[in-house]
């Protein structure tokens, strides 16, 4: 009789273990918008303690096809997802992308025209544009990525990127490469240059500040999206709110609120 009693003892405390497990959220993709989804996944976890928020990066594409094949709940991105039927897009922020250069390259303005023809290899040394007489490091992203791509659509057009050049595969591995690296260029989100020792040049003349960015006066530019395989699930839902509310940490992180824009595009 004792045995039995333990047992119906033990299976009543059973049931409501199961309901206090804490809720998993997973989060792959950029790495432009890697530096707002991990400090916001912090803080969120901070103030929410049976959350727990696992974030990585992998490039745009990665996550849109993470978030489409269910293996992530949330697909982080720099770029659209057209034909990924199924997907839901929350668009939480404006991300500015700019040139940074070692500064050795003596060079603080270029041209739309001279940027492609640096990362189409048909400028070789920094003193084609006006800088020493150094040559030019082109430092790529992989195809996999939306920074690459938003660079592409912006900057490029037709001209295609040379692939001659080195390839990093996180926003953070080429600012370091940038910052030691002379001769160095590549592209890269503006949050990651604060308190850098690089050069971000200015694009014809346009330097990537706010108010360049919220009229459309400087191209490099695209929303962050964050994708869902359907409705987001409430507690994802309300995660992916706060990112995009969070203004504070938005901003600090070199981010704009995308309520702050003057302009507005469809396709980025």
């Amino acid at each position: 009789m004792k045995r039995i009693i333990a047992a119906i003892a033990l299976s009543a405390f059973a049931l409501p273990i199961a309901a206090l497990a804490d809720t998993q959220i997973t989060a792959v993709g950029s790495t432009a918008l890697l530096p707002l989804v991990k400090q916001s996944a912090t803080d969120y976890s901070s103030a929410h303690g049976d959350v727990k928020i696992s974030v990585s990066g992998g490039g745009s594409y990665v996550g849109i096809a993470q978030a489409s094949s269910g293996a992530a709940d949330m697909g982080d991105s720099d770029v659209v997802a057209p034909g990924n039927a199924g997907l839901v897009d929350h668009k939480v922020a404006v991300v500015p992308f700019v040139i940074a250069v070692n500064p050795s390259a003596g060079v603080s303005n270029l041209s739309a025209k001279q940027i492609r023809d640096i990362f189409a290899g048909r400028i070789t040394n920094w003193n084609q544009v006006g800088g020493k007489d150094q040559q030019i490091v082109v430092i790529n992203r992989p195809r996999t990525s939306g920074t690459r791509a938003v660079f592409n659509a912006t900057i490029m057009g037709i001209s295609r990127i040379a692939e001659t050049g080195l390839t990093e595969d996180s926003s953070g591995a080429v600012i370091t490469m940038v910052e030691t690296t002379p001769g160095a260029v590549t592209y890269v989100a503006r949050g990651y240059t604060k308190d850098k020792p690089v050069t971000v040049v200015k694009i014809n003349g346009v330097a990537a500040s706010d108010a360049n960015i919220q009229t459309g006066k400087y191209p490099i530019w695209s929303y962050e999206h964050i994708f869902t395989k359907g409705q987001a699930k409430p507690e994802v839902e309300a995660f992916i709110h706060y990112i995009a509310t969070n203004n504070d940490v938005l901003v600090k992180l070199g981010y704009l609120p995308i309520s702050s824009m003057k302009v507005k595009e469809s396709n980025r």
